[in-house]
């Protein structure tokens, strides 16, 4: 290959090859086009003949220039759900469309660790932060405000930076009219066959159980039990044995009910692992989070599906401003059963056989 061949583009030579200014080009390398008004479909023009010519930004010399390092974190409570793995997937890809370095740790839903690790990713310079289901997102905040760091929270709120959330209380009632409705078409349904699995005293769990309620009153009346509520923290483990004690004392399943988390649907799976097809041969079930393979059971399953990709655009668009702490909630999806819907994984490029 000669030296002219091994030669990457520079910005100029992009301008030149897209007909764009020099600073258009910047400004989609950089991830500040939409501030700009750059239109996507340029963005995306840039984007794709710079990965062409094999334009890759020296961040080292761009940190120097501009006192910043082109690296974003995103803190995620745990990798193993569906739900953050698939929201690391969705950050990664829209960090280097803005021309950013995505570095993606775990805080393992304990508060010290959480401010242990973001403290680390401080250290290596990062420019800003997403904090995703912090189980302390305000000890978070106090790290990254001594530090100077932009920061937003995803999916669990604080108190003192802007929080871009799933609106829990909407999807909730969308997920209990669903379900109610199913299992009225198979039978009569009394309040006390309609029960909630799963979840905590945290601010998703307190809006999904105002949403499940208000669905309940709306269609039984305000003779709602007390007791329709097993509250098992996010462990698939204390959730299958939560089943365990509704069979032991009613001989059954609740005929319909919402489970709180692809987590706790887990203790569901585990649950049925050890009781034959009687036990739930007949329930149909909400979970507040979206699997494929969930929905390919052979009982109705509905589940709610949050919107990522919009929260993750919400954020990195208010960490260019000075945004106020406010909580901005972001309508999710319902999807019906035997669903099986497209994700972050479908953009990965596998080679072409020979």
């Amino acid at each position: 290959m000669s030296e002219k061949e091994q030669k990457k583009a520079t910005i100029y030579d992009l301008s030149v090859v897209s007909g764009a200014s020099p600073s258009t080009v910047s400004a989609v390398l950089n991830g500040t086009w939409r501030k700009r008004r750059i239109s996507e479909e340029t963005a995306d023009k840039i984007m794709t003949l710079a990965k062409a010519h094999r334009y890759t930004a020296n961040l080292q010399a761009r940190g120097l220039r501009s006192s910043r390092s082109g690296l974003t974190g995103l803190l995620l409570p745990v990798y193993d759900t569906r739900f953050f793995s698939s929201m690391a997937q969705t950050f990664e890809a829209k960090a280097r469309q803005r021309g950013l370095v995505p570095m993606v740790v775990s805080g393992r839903r304990d508060p010290e660790e959480e401010r242990q690790t973001v403290e680390s990713l401080i250290a290596y310079s990062i420019d800003s932060l997403f904090v995703a289901g912090a189980t302390d997102p305000d000890g978070v905040h106090q790290v990254c405000l001594r530090a100077g760091v932009p920061h937003v929270n995803i999916d669990l709120p604080g108190k003192y930076a802007p929080s871009i959330i799933s609106d829990n209380r909407q999807g909730a009632e969308m997920l209990t009219s669903a379900i109610i409705r199913h299992a009225e078409g198979m039978g009569p349904l009394a309040p006390e066959d309609v029960c909630l699995f799963g979840g905590r005293d945290d601010h998703a769990s307190r809006d999904r159980v105002l949403g499940f309620h208000a669905v309940k009153q709306s269609i039984f009346g305000d003779d709602v039990p007390k007791d329709d509520i097993e509250t098992t923290g996010y462990s698939p483990g204390m959730t299958a044995l939560a089943f365990e004690r509704f069979y032991e004392k009613h001989g059954r399943l609740p005929r319909c009910f919402f489970v709180n988390s692809s987590i706790n649907f887990e203790g569901l799976l585990r649950f049925m692992g050890r009781h034959d097809g009687e036990a739930f041969g007949d329930i149909v079930v909400g979970c507040f989070d979206y699997d494929p393979f969930g929905s390919f059971l052979p009982f109705p399953v509905y589940m709610i599906k949050p919107n990522v990709s919009e929260m993750l655009d919400r954020g990195f668009d208010l960490l260019g401003e000075d945004a106020l702490p406010e909580i901005i909630m972001i309508e999710p999806q319902l999807v019906l059963p035997r669903t099986a819907l497209e994700g972050p994984l479908d953009a990965i490029k596998d080679p072409t056989p020979a």
